[in-house]
């Protein structure tokens, strides 16, 4: 194997683990944010804040910054409309009625509802049996590591989980759709305008609510805070980590980072709120890991392959 595609791979898993880092901390900060802001501006302040970030880095750094035909635009407005404002939206909106470890294990049908959506727009995609197993097992240990409440999932709001459900499926359909676009935009200007599509259809949705409007925002220091690591690192940096993976990954594995920032979150808790990490924590990292295994099984082989004729290959 290459020096060339072992670096590759080393940077694709670099990002993966950088992104569910990021994204670990997405739910307590939305908790934090919904304080301050009401739901669906919350969402509209954040894909703003990104878009003005990186549109000025996209047309500071690309000659081609700008869609220039029908797969740019369907790409953009796939990315905009369904995998950041739909999935924004419905998560804070959600997120106001159901408890937050209830809210992950739904966010964990991203991957499974991924597949569905694949299956009939990237036939290409191979997907098998293994492939399901693995994340199934995914799905379980973040399950283990959530470990919601039985009666507060009984109690929980249903409107609050059907309208996560349909957030999962959101953010699911537009990473399948910005893949299928196979857009020759590069990533970074084609998130930055995805931001701008969602910041308007954001802004939209907050119009039209009867719930919403500008006097109910209660400015706090926690809630900024909460808006800037929103805006800055999960949707900015996050994004663009996401759509500069897409190509390379597919959606089906790429969106198996919810299961990664499950875990994340839950070492973060540890660490920043002393919450206790316990067996059954361990066990269900455990899980996700071996779904990983599983998925990327292949790679491993050729890695070890690889690993193994360098070995008889300088030995004397």
């Amino acid at each position: 194997m290459s020096a060339t595609i072992l670096d590759h791979r080393l940077r694709n898993a670099v990002l993966f683990v950088t992104l569910a880092s990021l994204w670990g901390g997405t739910y307590p900060a939305v908790k934090v944010g919904l304080e301050a802001f009401p739901p669906i501006l919350l969402a509209a302040f954040r894909l703003d804040l990104a878009a003005v970030l990186l549109l000025l880095y996209a047309a500071r750094s690309y000659d081609y910054w700008r869609p220039r035909d029908g797969r740019d635009w369907l790409a953009v407005l796939a990315g905009g409309a369904l995998t950041l404002a739909g999935y924004s939206v419905l998560l804070n909106v959600g997120q106001q009625t159901v408890p937050s470890a209830i809210a992950a294990i739904l966010a964990g049908l991203i991957p499974l509802l991924t597949i569905g959506f694949a299956k009939v727009l990237l036939p290409e995609e191979a997907f098998g049996v293994v492939e399901l197993v693995g994340v199934g097992l995914g799905f379980v240990g973040l399950a283990v590591i959530t470990r919601p409440d039985p009666s507060n999932l009984l109690a929980a709001d249903t409107l609050g989980q059907v309208i996560l459900v349909l957030a999962a499926a959101s953010f699911a359909l537009g990473g399948v759709l910005t893949q299928w676009a196979d857009a020759a935009m590069p990533f970074a200007p084609r998130t930055a305008w995805a931001m701008l599509v969602g910041g308007v259809v954001a802004h939209g949705a907050s119009y039209w609510s009867a719930s919403e409007s500008l006097q109910l925002v209660r400015v706090s220091t926690q809630g900024l805070l909460a808006l800037l690591y929103l805006g800055v690192f999960v949707s900015a940096l996050g994004y663009l980590i996401y759509f500069d993976l897409l190509p390379r990954l597919g959606s089906v594995e790429l969106n198996l980072v919810t299961y990664g920032a499950a875990m994340t979150g839950t070492v973060f808790s540890w660490a920043l709120f002393a919450e206790q990490i316990t067996g059954v924590t361990l066990a269900g990292f455990f899980l996700i890991v071996s779904g990983f295994v599983l998925l990327k099984r292949e790679a491993f082989y050729e890695e070890y392959d690889g690993v193994v004729r360098r070995i008889r290959t300088e030995s004397p």
